[in-house]
């Protein structure tokens, strides 16, 4: 057992309707990452707001303060979402314009990782809400996000909603030169009908597929509408690392993003752990061959 990684997913795109106490403005946003971090997150992942509508704004200047102000007061990775490729009742994006923050911010030196998810899947809540969508991500959109990170040396972060999204990810990171070794995240659901429940034998599968193809690649535990603590001891003991927040949690969670972080930080711990610092997990993800 050793250092484990503390991800606190923020907000996600479920406005408040679904999840009331997620950040919407720059400011909330901000003082959330930095609560977060406080309470043992290294990294954090944001999704922009328009403060006036209450819903998702991919804006690169959006992003930018945000990363800025949670840089400012720590050393976390802070790291942007995309917008959906066919959002509801929306013509489908190119993938020039899915990843325009990505490349935008990518010039500006602001990323060290992105979302560039390898798979596609048809997200049904069991309850119904929020309404059924299709999160599209075809393959010229991944090569075009991944092309990005070869290019600004940003790390691909992999949300890994089915088993195959880990098969094609592997293949896709390979075929491209100068990628960074994607880190994996595996996508558990107690509210959705993707992919698998966040129990014990799902994880052993989902791990064992990731270490037959890419031995050495990172892996986290995560979600969305799930509660991911029954999982927490088993990806200590295993190797891995652990994503929380009110994105990943079910609807109408009632507890902060830092509550949130510090109990994981204390599941992590007891169940033999320790917390890793940004720069540890930047020494991790460093090439062997690279000097310091």
């Amino acid at each position: 057992m050793g250092q484990v990684w503390v991800e606190a997913a923020v907000n996600g795109p479920w406005t408040r309707a679904l999840q009331p106490g997620i950040p919407i403005s720059i400011a909330e946003i901000v003082a959330d990452g930095i609560a977060c971090v406080a309470a043992g997150a290294a990294i954090v992942h944001v999704h922009p707001y328009d403060v006036a509508t209450g819903t998702q704004r991919d804006d690169p200047a959006i992003y930018g303060a945000i990363i800025e102000g949670i840089r400012a007061k720590t050393d976390a990775i802070v790291y942007p979402t995309l917008p959906l490729g066919a959002a509801p009742g929306a013509p489908p994006l190119t993938p020039e314009q899915r990843f325009a923050a990505v490349a935008e911010l990518g010039r500006l030196g602001l990323l060290e990782w992105a979302a560039v998810d390898p798979g596609s899947i048809n997200a049904s809540h069991v309850d119904g809400l929020p309404q059924p969508f299709l999160y599209l991500n075809p393959d010229d959109h991944i090569r075009h996000g991944l092309g990005l990170c070869a290019q600004y040396g940003i790390r691909p972060a992999y949300a890994c909603y089915e088993p195959g999204f880990t098969r094609l990810g592997v293949g896709m990171a390979g075929a491209q030169p100068g990628v960074p070794q994607p880190v994996y995240r595996f996508m558990f659901s107690d509210g959705f009908t993707f992919g698998f429940p966040p129990q014990r034998y799902a994880l052993d599968a989902h791990r064992r597929l990731l270490h037959d193809l890419d031995p050495a690649a990172q892996w986290m535990v995560a979600g969305l509408a799930v509660d991911i603590r029954p999982l927490i001891a088993d990806a200590v003991e295993l190797g891995g690392h652990v994503r929380v927040g009110l994105e990943d949690a079910p609807f109408g969670t009632p507890a902060s993003n830092a509550q949130l972080v510090a109990d994981a930080v204390a599941r992590i711990e007891r169940a033999g752990g320790t917390i890793a610092a940004p720069a540890d997990i930047r020494a991790a993800l460093r090439p062997a061959n690279q000097a310091l």
